[in-house]
């Protein structure tokens, strides 16, 4: 076996380990893995991988020797001696001699050893199969997207090659740009674009998508341009489809997991006040245990595992809504590097906001501490001091996007109105932003038609094209700089799906008005799939609030009426025959517990709320809310 060209570039250590276990990837037993890895994206080669692989599996298993050989001889003799007996008890043998205890001892080891390093290559391919399933997965999630972009510009001057490298240089489409990345690689290697989808439609995680996708772009691609667009406009209504179908399940997914996180949410809280009757007549329960942190008695220890369990469902919560919602709905925000830009900036961005209030938030859980409010009252006003003010400049923002995109419909209509009379497309846009009021987007349109009409790129956006004494190299390159910029603006993912069409769409030279006539659809199409994912996840945030309220009140009707009941019955003696210890009931106690196990499921219902009705920062802000709401009912009440 030789090094390939890849491998010649190694460092000492990979060569060396290459020598040693490469021999392993040419067997039958990782023939598995070995397909496994071609439908994965890593950057070295499988011998490598393999050998890297091999290596790791001898190091954990020397380690895993050493420690059970030592383990075994650091055992102290009164414990051997107590095994001594009761295996002569049981199978008349007494193994730890003097001896034999070394040889049992290196036994061990050896079969630990062994098995840490099978696992260790098992684990090896099972990690290249989670690669390959996050890859199809991601496929599948941006083919669609690709497909429509694909048709867009074939109605341009490009032949397939060109369509799929613009494609590829698009990094919106994630794994299927890879794919096509790939494409593009195998065909300037084998000097065959048939070449190139042949072999990735092989070897791709998406059996059953991007592998027929890539065969039939191959045939049609061979019949003609004419043929090719129309494949390309039938697949991707059917790509739509089924991407339609694939979100109807996640709501029904979604659908379940509300139902499961109410109940999970219930259910400690009931546990919580079923428990604190039962201590009335089961003393028992007030006993003590050693914990880390002193003697804790069982309720206690109840109480206050429910309250991190709940917590639990809550952040497993957020993170499965958070997988279940579509990633192209998903906005994120950047927060600048220098120091200054993000003070400047926390009132428009969230990711700044974080950072800069995160110091008030801490200051205020330290003046609630000195105050004597206790540590959980203190955690929770530094919690509060910093999710308020984070998730108002997080909902502010929200509402600036969701009125961008609503005013962004509007300026692609107006534009493509002027565009099919016949005028140029930066003429078109600078007549829009002079004649159509567009509310927030105004500053945005007019940004974009003053730098249409530049003979250089604007500051800020990498130029793409050749430049000389820094004035771009013809009109596409001036027109996409300019559209990438409006698209930094913008900032909202609808405005980079639907300006991103046009940019690569024009850079094809596909015909204007074409563009803009696929252009209205598309964004009509994604502006309602926009709205209906966000007036389905309103229901759930209403979930989170209304599971909220529920358990406020059960909860303080359960800590006014029965605990204070048991409490009065607890001071007469010899009530209905029988006696209650007064200790087993101490109102200002238990009140704290429930108060406890209340703010947990406001945190863990806030969380969820948030989450499904936008992103984190708006999850800190509904939990915050809860969190005052909770405490300003206890301490009405006068339970804290």
């Amino acid at each position: 076996m030789s090094v390939d060209a890849d491998d010649k570039r190694l460092s000492i250590l990979d060569r060396a380990l290459y020598a040693l276990f490469a021999r392993h990837a040419d067997g039958t037993k990782h023939a598995t893995a070995r397909r496994r890895y071609r439908a994965t994206d890593l950057r070295v080669s499988f011998d490598v991988f393999l050998s890297r692989l091999y290596a790791l599996s001898w190091l954990l298993a020397s380690f895993a020797c050493v420690l059970g050989v030592g383990f075994l001889l650091a055992v102290p003799d009164r414990t051997l001696a107590g095994v001594d007996a009761i295996l002569l008890r049981i199978a008349s043998v007494q193994p730890f001699t003097a001896a034999s205890r070394l040889s049992i001892a290196v036994g061990f080891a050896a079969v630990l050893a062994v098995a840490i390093k099978v696992t260790t290559i098992r684990v090896g391919g099972l990690y290249l199969r989670w690669m390959a399933t996050a890859r199809r997965t991601d496929i599948e999630r941006t083919l669609p997207g690709a497909v429509r972009y694909l048709h867009s510009l074939s109605s341009g001057s490009d032949d397939a090659r060109e369509m799929l490298r613009r494609t590829a240089r698009n990094d919106a489409y994630g794994e299927t740009a890879v794919a096509f990345r790939k494409t593009l690689n195998t065909a300037e290697l084998t000097g065959s674009l048939d070449a190139g989808l042949r072999r990735v439609a092989r070897d791709t995680p998406s059996r059953e998508l991007l592998a027929p996708f890539l065969l039939k772009f191959r045939e049609h691609a061979m019949q003609g341009e004419d043929a090719l667009e129309s494949y390309l406009r039938m697949e991707s209504r059917m790509l739509s489809h089924r991407q339609e179908r694939a979100r109807t399940r996640a709501s029904g997914y979604l659908e379940l997991l509300a139902e499961l996180f109410v109940v999970l949410l219930v259910l400690p809280a009931l546990f919580v006040i079923v428990l604190t009757v039962m201590s009335v007549l089961a003393p028992g329960l007030a006993e003590r245990v050693s914990t880390p942190v002193g003697p804790v008695s069982m309720r206690a220890l109840a109480v206050y595992g429910s309250a991190g369990f709940i917590l639990l469902v809550g952040v497993a919560a957020v993170l499965v809504v958070e997988s279940v919602r579509p990633d192209d709905q998903h906005t994120s925000y950047v927060r600048p590097n220098a120091a200054i830009a993000t003070l400047k900036t926390a009132r428009r961005n969230p990711a700044s906001a974080a950072v800069v209030f995160l110091p008030l938030g801490m200051a205020v859980g330290i003046v609630a501490a000195q105050s004597g409010t206790g540590a959980v009252n203190a955690f929770l006003a530094g919690y509060v001091g910093y999710g308020l003010p984070v998730g108002f400049v997080a909902l502010r923002r929200a509402r600036l996007d969701d009125a961008k995109d609503r005013e962004i419909r509007d300026f692609v209509h107006a534009v493509s109105g002027h565009v099919s009379l016949g005028r140029p497309f930066p003429e078109a846009v600078r007549i829009v932003s002079k004649e159509v009021d567009l509310g927030p987007l105004d500053d945005d349109v007019a940004d974009l038609g003053f730098n249409l009409g530049l003979t250089s790129a604007p500051e800020g956006v990498r130029e793409r094209g050749v430049t000389t004494g820094g004035t771009l190299q013809g009109t596409s390159d001036r027109r996409t700089a300019a559209l990438d910029r409006f698209v930094e603006r913008v900032g909202t993912p609808l405005g980079e799906q639907t300006v991103g069409l046009v940019t690569g769409a024009l850079e094809a030279g596909s015909d204007t008005e074409t563009v803009f006539e696929n252009l209205q659809s598309e964004i009509g199409r994604l502006y309602h799939e926009k709205q209906s994912l966000r007036s389905a996840m309103l229901v759930y945030a209403v979930v989170g609030w209304t599971t909220a309220v529920l358990i406020v009140g059960i909860v303080v009707a359960v800590n006014q009426y029965i605990v204070d009941g048991f409490t009065q019955l607890s001071s007469t003696p010899g009530t209905a025959g029988f006696a209650l210890d007064p200790a087993t009931i101490d109102p200002e106690r238990d009140g704290f517990r429930f108060y406890v196990v209340t703010q947990a499921t406001m945190l863990a219902s806030g969380w969820f709320a948030g989450i499904a009705s936008r992103n984190r920062y708006e999850a800190l802000l509904h939990s915050s809310v809860l969190v005052c709401i909770c405490y300003l009912v206890f301490a009405g009440v006068g339970a804290v």
